[in-house]
């Protein structure tokens, strides 16, 4: 078994023994080396999500979609796969279907946030994305939405719709609580999607978001959702 002590974990993050020496940190650190332990979680996922962290600081536009791809690798990625490893999945197969449904997750959110974003210096929608529909960054400035960034908006929606397809089977081969939740998580995300399709893929007529209606349709979805895979099958 691994026994990885706290102050590895400590390098980690890049803190030295002088930033950890309390009480305090040393517990958090001993209880995380133990988490890791005794769920047999690849440090590799934690150093990736801390540089994703720095990413953003010191990136705000993407060129490529496979340059955004690789920032959700490191981003959102690891936390689905850290869900599967503590309830015990170790599956190669689950995990690639996590990563597409936890990637989904996020460039929806960006699609959501395209306005807040815009206005704090960031755009995530990649430049290989939005530049065949004759949309440029100068567009963003116009109050109004142009035709050309709802055509790239609704490319990237169709993207992120394929990989929640993609991602399908983990909601289908997880049991329990946690497969529940990964269900409710999938159909709350396509149902942003839906409602992004409704505004014309215009986010700024409307941030595409959950509210009470939508509960009991996303419900129902999730208690029949064995009915409806194998109905698709």
């Amino acid at each position: 078994m691994d026994r990885t002590p706290p102050a590895d974990v400590a390098s980690v993050f890049n803190v030295s023994n002088d930033d950890s020496d309390n009480e305090e940190a040393e517990l958090i650190f001993a209880a995380l080396a133990a988490t890791i332990r005794c769920c047999d979680l690849p440090v590799t996922l934690l150093e990736d999500l801390l540089s994703a962290f720095r990413q953003d600081v010191t990136v705000n536009r993407y060129r490529r979609w496979e340059d955004l791809l690789d920032y959700s690798r490191r981003s959102a990625n690891p936390v689905g796969r850290l869900v599967l490893r503590i309830a015990g999945y170790r599956e190669e197969g689950l995990e690639a279907a996590s990563d597409c449904v936890c990637t989904a997750l996020q460039t929806t959110n960006f699609l959501q946030d395209l306005d807040g974003d815009w206005r704090r210096g960031r755009l995530y929608v990649p430049a290989e994305v939005y530049e065949p529909f004759g949309a440029t960054e100068d567009d963003l400035k116009a109050p109004v939405l142009s035709q050309s960034w709802k055509n790239a908006v609704g490319e990237m929606a169709s993207r992120s719709r394929r990989l929640f397809d993609e991602g399908r089977p983990v909601c289908d081969a997880v049991d329990g609580r946690l497969g529940l939740e990964l269900r409710l998580t999938w159909l709350g995300g396509c149902r942003i999607l839906d409602r992004l399709g409704r505004t014309g893929y215009d986010p700024r007529v409307e941030r595409p978001s959950l509210g009470w209606s939508d509960g009991a349709p996303i419900l129902w979805k999730a208690a029949t959702w064995r009915l409806h895979s194998r109905a698709s099958s």
